[in-house]
């Protein structure tokens, strides 16, 4: 990604919902700069809640070298439920010649030898043309400055479509995408996430899967290895029933595993989107499907040590758990469900509201 930032000749795009000030926060920054000050274009979209940490020294510095920089739904007390939304993708895309998309922040976490573990998808094609739209219709929603449309490239030889959420109120084109990739499978499914908190047509597709012969498996985040216990918690509550129905579960114990990643026989899945109801359903989301034996090999290739080095839970050990563990479960999984509930409401009357007033800068968690 950094090279490519060097190489850029005429226009950068960075969305992006968490970057932070440090060792990689000064690698890109510095490199940002740099393309800026050669005359390349630069635009900037961050997250404001995602990207609190990025210090106002290197903001400054970011706008002092003609970089255009924008904040996606600024946080405000009078939005209430409305600051939930957010814009999670991570995109950088270079020219009309590269596309990079994947779940890893601009942070010291996914550095060294123990950093989190994460992956991006570099794109080339006219698959390009497509993330630039996307972007462009996200940006001129929290900047006055244009972003010039992007030119089409020669077609690649891999199928591949990006695939953005949440759609209109009702349509969920990520969960709808992942929910097709997995019922059309025979041979394999494999699911890797750090947050699962499945809704119930990705969980019946998964066990739907299981009976239909494919080897179904789900890569998971040990309980030492997650960032967000309680978020964890809440998943577990479907362990059981899961593993009672044949899907394998397994849990990434090397470190924090943050990868959102779907195999589907030939076709993958690879972007922003955690497979949860926040990511698929309230935030905005990014993924790039590809329909390609080549990619799926190496994807499989690349999860088979993954799942070399994590263990698999048995379902009779997993029944055993403490009453305590369940208790637990239960407890965060309903708050989750009582959150998720709520957060839909409010997404409704928010875009509904939007839909009427028609003010640019206010919430807009529409997509074309």
């Amino acid at each position: 990604m950094l090279g490519a930032i060097a190489g850029a000749r005429e226009r950068i795009a960075l969305e992006i919902y968490w970057i932070e000030s440090g060792a990689i926060g000064e690698r890109f920054i510095g490199a940002l700069v740099d393309a800026a000050s050669r005359g390349v274009e630069v635009f900037i979209l961050i997250d404001d809640f995602g990207s609190s940490e990025l210090v106002a020294r290197d903001r400054r510095r970011l706008t002092a070298a003609g970089v255009h920089l924008a904040c996606y739904n600024p946080l405000r007390f009078r939005l209430g439920w409305g600051n939930l939304a957010r814009d999670h993708r991570k995109i950088l895309l270079i020219d009309d010649e590269y596309a990079f998309v994947g779940g890893a922040g601009i942070s010291d976490d996914f550095d060294g030898a123990d950093g989190w573990r994460e992956n991006m998808l570099r794109i080339e094609g006219d698959c390009v043309a497509d993330w630039w739209s996307l972007f462009a219709h996200n940006w001129q929603r929290w900047s006055d400055c244009a972003c010039p449309a992007t030119r089409s490239r020669p077609a690649g030889d891999m199928p591949g479509r990006v695939v953005a959420g949440p759609g209109r109120v009702g349509r969920r084109p990520l969960e709808r995408a992942a929910v097709r990739d997995i019922a059309r499978s025979c041979r394999r499914v494999w699911l890797v996430t750090p947050y699962f908190l499945p809704p119930l047509r990705l969980r019946q597709a998964l066990v739907n899967a299981c009976r239909g012969g494919a080897d179904v498996r789900l890569l998971l985040p040990a309980e030492h290895s997650c960032d967000l216990p309680a978020v964890q918690a809440a998943g577990q509550c479907w362990y059981e029933w899961l593993l009672r129905h044949g899907v394998r579960i397994f849990e990434h114990r090397l470190g924090v595993t943050h990868q959102k990643l779907l195999l589907a026989d030939d076709r993958v899945l690879i972007g922003s989107a955690n497979f949860d109801r926040w990511g698929l359903r309230w935030h905005l989301e990014a993924d790039q499907a590809v329909h390609s034996r080549v990619i799926a090999e190496q994807t499989a290739e690349m999860l088979d040590r993954d799942f070399a080095v994590a263990r698999e839970l048995d379902f009779e050990d997993w029944y055993q758990r403490s009453f305590v563990a369940r208790l637990r479960e239960r407890f965060w999984g309903r708050i989750e469900a009582l959150g998720a509930r709520i957060a839909h409401r409010r997404r409704v009357a928010h875009v509904r509201r939007e839909q009427s007033g028609g003010h640019r800068g206010r919430l807009d968690t529409t997509d074309p």
